[in-house]
């Protein structure tokens, strides 16, 4: 029901107005009363009436000043003047203030039910308008993480000016202002690689993903298979410590450290910054943290600092018989290029080489060795996804040209990030064969099940196979909309067709393309096709008999 707050000095006037309306039957609820404008703000505050009917003329606080505190706490708000004062000063203040009614006194019961009911009218439309908007913005809030994430990788890349990035944050929502900035990094990821899409997955990063949607201070975009991007924003340094414990705890609670969880989880913390144009920097140091997952102890955590503390001194040596060959792992080779990001292909291959002992690399035979294992693990697993060696060899030379590139350390390490950003490359180039495949699936199910209201994109990626956030990323890459543009657009095609060649109502319409909610079809209807469908109905009607 709609709430109404009633402001009169004169008693027997309020009385008079409280009984006289059938409140309830005219689907209104009395909310409250008061003799004048100073005793009615607290009310008026804690009540939040849709609409307060006020005398112009009382003490201590009179209808105008009551009615201007009004429009500024609670815009929405609709406010009716009583006046015995027929002078033009008041009205003229009344408009300028935003009232949407003014009544002169004495004013009938039958009158002033009129003038409320004109009014409800006018709050029920508003209303209906808001929560056809807000229905709106849920279903396109994949557009909303799409902007989002634009907005995050404009920070990490330097591409805008600070000015800029404020500006577009606040149209998002969002307030980038603080005195201390840090990136994390953190993912949820099966224990067996390969395995894109998990019912308990899904479940577990919806869970982290409602946790962090409740902390004010955090701000977080999914980086699809590659986990949250998290942007930390605080005023100190204890701000930030209680903020990361939180994120610790909750994180300990999700996964039991009882050995029954499937999945695990892994954060790299980036050093803090003081400017926003800095991000980069922490965003970076966040990179080579996060690579270190491949390394060390899952199910936590850390920073560059605690890594640190967790290296152990290796023995240098320059003799081969002296080298450990037990560290060079192929696991960590191939887990890497099955599931790391070409971006992290330069710190991947950092700790892989700090892992090993710098100091062997001044042994020209250990480095040999090393390209050489390194070459054919990624020729294996290139391979192995059905893709031709042949094309690395191309662009690296076969395993004779190794010995020209490694006439020292540098060269030799440029070289190997070189040969496993582009096997990741090819690895991705290889995945977007197969989601294009894929995504005529899930077009053709979204063809056969747009008319159930029911259908969205977890659905239609449960049904493919894959996670609903890489879903989002590959279907908009391949078509160029989000999931709900394309679901929207093929409802509009139908809809039109079937205004066009039908006699159906329009409720009958919005039913048959998915939409239980008539008044909502119309309302996306007249945004994407900018009329109405009986006006669109009409249009054809008439350009079909000219």
């Amino acid at each position: 029901m709609i709430k109404v707050f009633l402001v009169e000095d004169e008693a027997v006037i309020r009385r008079g107005i409280k009984n006289k309306i059938p409140w309830e039957a005219e689907g209104f609820e009395f909310a409250g009363e008061a003799s004048d404008g100073e005793l009615a703000y607290p009310l008026i505050r804690k009540t939040k009436p849709d609409i307060v009917i006020t005398d112009i003329k009382m003490p201590f606080m009179d209808g105008l000043e009551l009615a201007s505190i009004i429009r500024k706490e609670l815009p929405d708000t609709k406010i009716i003047i009583l006046s015995g004062y027929n002078e033009f000063e008041y009205a003229k203040k009344a408009i300028s203030i935003g009232v949407t009614d003014y009544e002169l006194k004495p004013i009938s019961s039958e009158k002033l039910l009129e003038t409320i009911r004109k009014v409800g009218n006018m709050v029920r439309e508003e209303q209906a308008q808001k929560q056809l908007l807000e229905k709106y913005r849920k279903d396109n809030q994949e557009n909303l993480e799409l902007e989002k994430a634009r907005l995050f990788y404009a920070l990490t890349d330097n591409s805008m000016s600070t000015a800029e990035i404020l500006d577009w944050g606040r149209q998002l929502g969002l307030d980038l202002t603080a005195s201390f900035y840090t990136v994390i990094l953190l993912k949820i990821f099966p224990s067996q690689p390969g395995n894109t899409y998990q019912e308990h997955l899904v479940e577990k990063e919806t869970a982290a993903e409602e946790f962090l949607g409740h902390q004010e201070c955090i701000y977080y975009f999914k980086r699809w298979e590659e986990g949250w991007f998290l942007l930390v924003r605080s005023e100190d340094e204890e701000e930030f410590a209680d903020l990361i414990q939180g994120l610790k705890k909750f994180l300990e609670r999700l996964f039991p450290d009882d050995g029954s969880e499937s999945l695990h989880y892994f954060g790299g913390i980036g050093k803090t910054v003081q400017r926003l144009g800095d991000v980069r920097q922490s965003f970076l140091s966040a990179n080579r943290v996060f690579a270190a997952r491949f390394f060390t102890r899952l199910n936590q955590i850390i920073t560059e600092e605690n890594l640190r503390e967790k290296e152990t001194a290796k023995k240098e040596s320059e003799d081969l018989k002296d080298i450990n060959i037990s560290n060079m792992d192929r696991k960590l080779l191939e887990d890497f290029l099955k599931t790391g990001d070409a971006q992290e292909a330069e710190a991947f291959l950092d700790a892989y080489f700090e892992k090993i002992g710098v100091g062997n690399y001044s042994s020209l035979m250990f480095r040999q060795y090393l390209m050489v294992d390194m070459f054919f693990c990624v020729s294996k697993f290139l391979e192995g996804l059905g893709c031709s060696a042949q094309a690395l060899r191309d662009k690296f030379g076969d395993v004779g040209e190794i010995q020209k590139r490694v006439h020292s350390t540098a060269q030799m390490t440029q070289y190997m990030k070189e040969l496993f950003t582009e096997a990741i490359r090819l690895r991705d180039s290889l995945a977007q064969d197969k989601y294009s495949r894929l995504l005529e699936d899930a077009q053709q199910y979204v063809k056969q099940n747009y008319s159930n209201n029911e259908i969205s994109l977890n659905m239609v990626a449960s049904h493919v196979g894959i996670s609903p956030s890489y879903f989002s990323t590959i279907f908009r890459q391949e078509t160029g909309n989000t999931f709900i543009e394309y679901l929207t657009g093929l409802r509009m095609e139908k809809a039109k067709e079937l205004l066009r060649c039908t006699n159906k109502k329009t409720s009958e319409i919005a039913y048959d393309v998915g939409y239980k909610d008539s008044h909502y079809f119309s309302y996306i209807f007249k945004k994407t096709q900018g009329v109405t469908p009986k006006d669109y109905r009409g249009e054809r009607k008439e350009s079909a008999n000219p």
